[in-house]
């Protein structure tokens, strides 16, 4: 029989962002009819950017800074949301400068604001990025279905978070609250 915590360690990695919000951009562009190539293009930003993520994650690793990629005590995740704010600000200006003001760039600065946020209260709590950037990726695809799918998905993914040790439930609710606000803001914007 498989453990709780087993099943809660998968459940955290199928809801880890970096797998997350390439499967919403995908349904993104899928709902909007976006043409071929800014489907693509909007996909590969974002599989570029997660795999920067997991490259600067491992060399963490490697080099001893790091005891797991999970980046779980404070000052690895400081680091971490340092340079995913790095990443997430400077892909955002670059599609900026490429094509002006489109969901592309506002979903990638809406992410540096969530990561801005999480690094700002950090003396407050832990804010969960998977749970924020599932529930901003509930609001990314455009259909009702999907985005309660998504959502029902990202409790279970909370529950493993809490399973796992890895937040407290105040932890959550912040990034729950954050990845609301990013998810209304890009529905708006």
């Amino acid at each position: 029989m498989i453990s709780a915590e087993r099943v809660a360690r998968i459940v955290s990695i199928l809801g880890h962002p970096m797998l997350v919000m390439p499967l919403a951009t995908w349904l993104a562009v899928r709902s909007r009819d976006a043409t071929v190539a800014a489907g693509a293009s909007a996909i590969g930003a974002v599989l570029l950017l997660g795999n920067l993520v997991l490259v600067f994650s491992a060399i963490q690793v490697r080099r001893g800074r790091w005891r797991h990629v999970d980046a779980s005590s404070s000052h690895e995740r400081r680091a971490l949301n340092l340079f995913l704010l790095c990443l997430f600000a400077v892909a955002a200006a670059a599609i900026w400068f490429e094509q002006g003001f489109s969901p592309l760039f506002l979903a990638l600065f809406l992410s540096a604001a969530i990561i801005l946020l999480a690094l700002l209260t950090s003396p407050l709590w832990k804010l969960s990025l998977h749970v924020a950037f599932i529930a901003f990726a509930a609001f990314v695809p455009g259909s009702i279905g999907v985005g309660v799918g998504i959502a029902t998905f990202g409790t279970v993914v909370a529950w493993s978070r809490l399973k796992l040790g890895r937040h407290a439930p105040a932890d959550l609710i912040a990034g729950l609250l954050a990845g609301v606000a990013a998810g209304i803001v890009f529905q708006t914007g």
